[in-house]
């Protein structure tokens, strides 16, 4: 199947608007032109379901479809940011990312696509304060262990927000710290949401988290903490 027609599929599949195919196209080619993008998977033919299916699979989700406020942490090339800003036109997508040249690329890549509702943060999940509080939507893929992304996302999550995760199907000990961590940071864990982003992918999962009650001071912890001391289970 050509790039084209998979890319008229998605759009079917996710009911994406009548723009999302070609600035999504643009996007594929993006990453495979631009040597500075910050990923291995570049072939559009693989890029296609690796970056786009596997970002867009989270519109299965009502929270990504209703949401109005998204940040997208640790952005690095854009998945799922710059998908689902695409797909997600009324919704504000902030990408965020600690490297400026990976934010340099991000906002080539908010160029070429020609979305209009996305911006460039180049800042720490910890210290990004103008994010504190705003998001009803934060989008983690393939960063840390879970109960480090419910660290990195409560304090940025308006009340009644949500964390959505992109894993594989972590152990029952990921899952047991990352329920822990979300009780000490007002977050609730939902049950977990097997995903089939692309024919013959497995064990991918899609975790969210609920802001239930207000994040308790202290939290963020100073950068590095997180990962270094993760909250855990007793």
């Amino acid at each position: 199947m050509s790039v084209e027609n998979h890319l008229a599929d998605l759009a079917r599949r996710f009911d994406l608007p009548a723009t999302a195919p070609a600035a999504l196209g643009a996007y594929l080619e993006l990453l495979a032109n631009d040597p500075t993008a910050p990923t291995t998977v570049t072939d559009p033919r693989r890029a296609i379901d690796e970056h786009l299916a596997d970002a867009l699979v989270a519109l299965e989700l009502d929270v990504v479809r209703g949401a109005r406020r998204m940040a997208d942490l640790g952005s690095g090339a854009g998945v799922p940011g710059i998908p689902l800003a695409v797909a997600c036109p009324d919704a504000h997508v902030s990408l965020v990312d600690s490297l400026e040249r990976k934010g340099a690329f991000l906002r080539r890549a908010i160029e070429v696509t020609g979305v209009t509702n996305a911006d460039v943060a180049v800042a720490r999940a910890e210290s990004w304060p103008e994010g504190l509080g705003r998001h009803d939507l934060i989008l983690v893929r393939a960063v840390a262990p879970l109960a480090v992304l419910a660290e990195y996302a409560a304090p940025l999550l308006a009340l009644e927000g949500h964390l959505v995760a992109w894993k594989g199907q972590p152990d029952a000990s990921e899952e047991a710290d990352a329920a822990a961590a979300a009780d000490i940071l007002g977050l609730e864990l939902q049950p977990r949401r097997p995903v089939t982003p692309w024919p013959g992918a497995e064990r991918r999962s899609l975790y969210v988290l609920r802001k239930v009650r207000e994040t308790p001071p202290g939290y963020p912890r100073r950068p590095g903490m997180a990962r270094k001391r993760p909250l855990r289970a007793a």
